[in-house]
């Protein structure tokens, strides 16, 4: 269960910035997960509700999106579909990932500052 290592890492992210920023609250954090990174959402969720608690993160709702994994050809920019062959019919180029990779990205931070 690494969701919890996750969390508190972005738990301990958001305080340094909201105490670099002399951040009054925090009323809302938005993380994207893409569909690669291993995260299972509803554990991070819980993690989160856990991990929060005595931080300047308690009582601050979480929004979590959920990013598919998606490909495309590099040269001709041809969507790849799910499950097919990673390379270009067109080119036979490699496909390159567009979306939803291995990254848990912070995407925002809504504070009150004076």
């Amino acid at each position: 269960m690494h969701e919890y290592s996750l969390v508190e890492a972005l738990v301990t992210r958001v305080e340094q910035e909201a105490r670099r920023r002399g951040a009054l609250r925090i009323h809302a954090l938005s993380v994207r997960v893409g569909e690669l990174a291993g995260v299972d959402p509803e554990l991070f969720r819980t993690a989160y509700e856990t991990f929060r608690e005595g931080t300047l993160c308690a009582g601050v709702p979480l929004t979590l999106k959920q990013v598919a994994a998606s490909w495309s050809c590099p040269k001709c920019r041809i969507p790849m579909a799910r499950g097919a062959i990673l390379r270009c019919p067109a080119c036979d180029s490699p496909a390159r990932l567009d979306e939803g990779s291995d990254a848990l990205t912070l995407d925002g931070i809504e504070m009150e500052v004076p």
